[in-house]
């Protein structure tokens, strides 16, 4: 975690992320253009990016370091999926984070957030795998978490954060905290996702005040509590569920951006505060609109109202 320097809206750091823009791949005929995303995410006033999907933005560090440049824009972090339950998958997990954490760190990051793998399919729904872990598999899950960790820290001076997701094992707040309580706070830190945790039936500002020293990372959003009820009723995936609309624009939704925010100014650190809005898929005129206005909402809250400078 970062060290905490001056008052409390200089360490939240506001963010977005091409999720916003309803990119969920990196390559699909339904997701806008990566250089139409980055100069709306710099016309409607933002300053800092999460990279999203591997390959969607351009992986030559250079060229990337120039198309972000040049816009005005830098990077928080970038974004990896990786399977750490399963050993048979660990050699392919370990290229795919080597490869996001090589590009994060020569555009000047220090986040790899890490998403384990949806045990049900993002477009059709269709179970994959079981949808819980047993001893084992959980035991496998924290080891590998530390290793990377580990590996991340010593090898590109990058912090993992590990990001709870629907449709994942890590999501309910039993198992956000089972896996807080069995990794290493020295080399892993939670991407705490506070409509996620909501989608899980969590409570995002007790997770801050009760393991605040984990919290390295967030993603704002918002769940629709009566979306999120006909979801659970019905047994419906995350990919279902987002079509529905369930992740909203503040202040709509739970939980409360304003009491995040209010919890968040206690923690003793810096942290970017990146905006998240699955919209996948949605027409490509939507995105914008909803990301200015966000900002202003989230300005309006104390978060981000002034040019901030890098951690």
């Amino acid at each position: 975690m970062t060290e905490a320097t001056g008052p409390a809206q200089d360490r939240l750091i506001l963010g977005s992320a091409p999720d916003s823009w309803g990119v969920w791949f990196p390559d699909d005929e339904r997701q806008v253009p990566w250089d139409r995303f980055l100069d709306e995410l710099a016309a409607t006033g933002y300053e800092w990016l999460e990279l999203g999907p591997y390959g969607y933005l351009p992986t030559d560090p250079d060229r990337l370091a120039d198309e972000v440049g040049r816009r005005g824009l830098k990077v928080s972090g970038g974004t990896a999926f990786g399977n750490l339950h399963d050993p048979r998958a660990r050699e392919d997990t370990v290229a795919v984070v080597r490869a996001v954490a090589g590009l994060t760190a020569a555009v000047g990051a220090r986040h790899l957030v890490l998403i384990p793998p949806m045990f049900r399919d993002e477009k059709t729904g269709a179970y994959t795998e079981p949808p819980h872990l047993d001893a084992r598999q959980w035991a496998e899950l924290t080891a590998t978490a530390d290793e990377l960790g580990r590996m991340l820290l010593g090898d590109y001076g990058v912090r993992l954060c590990l990001h709870p997701h629907a449709d994942t094992h890590v999501l309910t707040q039993p198992e956000i905290e089972r896996f807080l309580d069995a990794t290493d706070s020295d080399l892993v830190s939670l991407c705490l996702d506070t409509g996620h945790v909501a989608y899980g039936g969590g409570d995002a500002v007790d997770l801050i005040h009760r393991y605040a020293e984990r919290v390295g990372y967030v993603h704002i959003k918002q769940m629709d509590p009566a979306v999120l009820r006909r979801v659970h009723a019905e047994g419906l995936s995350f990919g279902e569920a987002v079509e529905l609309g369930v992740c909203v624009e503040p202040p709509a939704g739970e939980p409360a951006p304003a009491a995040v925010i209010e919890a968040l100014r206690e923690v003793d650190a810096r942290l970017f505060v990146i905006v998240e809005q699955d919209l996948y898929p949605c027409e490509p005129d939507v995105p914008a609109p909803i990301a200015e206005r966000t900002r202003r909402y989230l300005n309006s809250c104390g978060l981000g109202a002034r040019r901030q400078r890098r951690p």
